[in-house]
């Protein structure tokens, strides 16, 4: 089976089943997982989004799995608990976990830098604004594989801001499906930096250069790794880069046109075959693949007797590693919030306009798929739309709901 072919999620078998217990008995209030999915009845009713679907697990059993709405506005298909989504960002823990998994063997350390494995890299400089005019200046210290993994590299995303590195991302084929990852990686390391690494944390394409350290280390491509190290032992049989023509009528799609602000809405063809493996959003699945990702990490590490991932190395991960010095770019941290290896992290149990717990480590996707683990409460999440202008509104939504139904 050739690299492209063993990362396509195929139409069977199905994911395994994890186990599954009544609300009460796992302290979940029945009543309140019901008030839940009435809400979300509601924003599908007014249009907010076609459907979702919402997972709750709590002491390693599902508490409440429903799936709600329609798959697609183009179509009358209920959406169902396999129906498969973009989960674009949370694709990032997923590879994170796997670059660990090669810290755990021996084949890089966190400090290594970038330039060590993808030496496009060495000559990268900082891109500095004065008088509106882009200066470059040498690196105060190398780029690391921890800043990839923590979002201190200096890298950004082309929609994260409009200076003049922006716009060097916005005019090149960045965004490009049909170039390699070794490709994406030299084309961003030919930008500046648009600050010191370590200095900011700014959201960016680190994961993709992560996915491509991972191909240099590994000798694989990225999904064959993938695959080998995580999804094959999870049986995450329907993660994957791409998915079949057989899985055609399975898709969740957005609405055409975004219902509150009017513009259009284009996501990546589910069905096309990319060049690029997108570390950092490239991956389509399921509810069930993801709760059995968010499984393991709630068990340390493992799942059905598999170790994906050392306990203290997870632990590591799921701690803040931004800590007071580095300053904060964006909207995406709420506040009490830093973060870790390949996941955002709550450090303060109030601040945030929303429950949870002091250690929740979780991220999301741009087109509205959620998930988060509460080690405190022994509870973890996984909620899938295919919403990009809505994806704020409904994190929130899902998070007030499911914490009111602790016991």
């Amino acid at each position: 089976m050739n690299a492209q072919a063993a990362t396509k999620a195929v139409s069977t078998p199905l994911t395994p089943p994890l186990p599954e217990a009544r609300p009460e008995t796992l302290g979940l209030s029945r009543p309140r997982l019901q008030a839940m999915s009435d809400a979300f009845k509601r924003e599908i009713d007014k249009g907010t989004v076609p459907g979702v679907t919402v997972l709750v697990a709590r002491r390693g059993q599902i508490g409440w799995f429903e799936a709600l709405g329609r798959q697609s506005p183009a179509g009358a298909a209920p959406m169902t608990q396999d129906s498969m989504f973009r989960i674009f960002s949370m694709t990032k823990p997923i590879v994170s976990v796997a670059i660990m998994a090669l810290v755990e063997d021996g084949h890089l350390l966190l400090s290594d830098a970038v330039a060590k494995f993808i030496p496009e890299f060495a000559g990268q400089q900082v891109g500095i604004v004065k008088d509106g005019k882009l200066e470059l200046v040498p690196p105060a210290r190398p780029m690391t594989v921890q800043d990839l993994l923590r979002h201190s590299s200096g890298l950004t995303y082309e929609h994260q801001g409009d200076g003049p590195v922006h716009k060097l991302y916005q005019e090149s084929r960045v965004r490009s499906r049909k170039i390699t990852n070794a490709e994406h990686a030299a084309l961003v390391a030919s930008f500046p930096l648009v600050c010191q690494p370590g200095a900011e944390f700014n959201y960016s394409r680190s994961t993709d250069i992560l996915g491509r350290i991972i191909e240099v280390v590994s000798g694989k491509s990225l999904g064959a790794f993938l695959t080998e190290r995580v999804l094959a032992p999870l049986q995450m049989a329907e993660t994957g880069f791409s998915t079949s023509e057989a899985n055609a009528g399975r898709l969740a799609e957005p609405f055409a046109t975004d219902p509150w602000t009017g513009d259009k809405v284009a996501l990546f063809n589910m069905l096309e075959v990319p060049v690029m493996e997108s570390g950092g959003g490239g991956l389509v699945s399921t509810t069930m693949d993801y709760a059995r990702f968010c499984l393991m990490l709630r068990n340390g590490g493992t799942l059905d007797g598999n170790r994906i991932i050392g306990r203290k190395t997870l632990e590591l991960m799921a701690s803040d590693h931004l800590g007071p010095h580095v300053v904060t770019n964006g909207t995406l941290l709420s506040p009490g919030h830093g973060f870790g290896l390949g996941f955002a992290v709550r450090r303060e149990a109030g601040i945030a306009p929303f429950p949870g717990s002091v250690g929740n480590y979780f991220w999301s996707g741009i087109a509205g798929t959620f998930f988060w683990i509460d080690p405190k409460e022994d509870l973890f999440a996984v909620f899938m739309s295919q919403g990009p202008g809505q994806r704020d509104y409904t994190r929130t939504l899902v998070r007030d709901l499911v914490y009111a139904a602790v016991e």
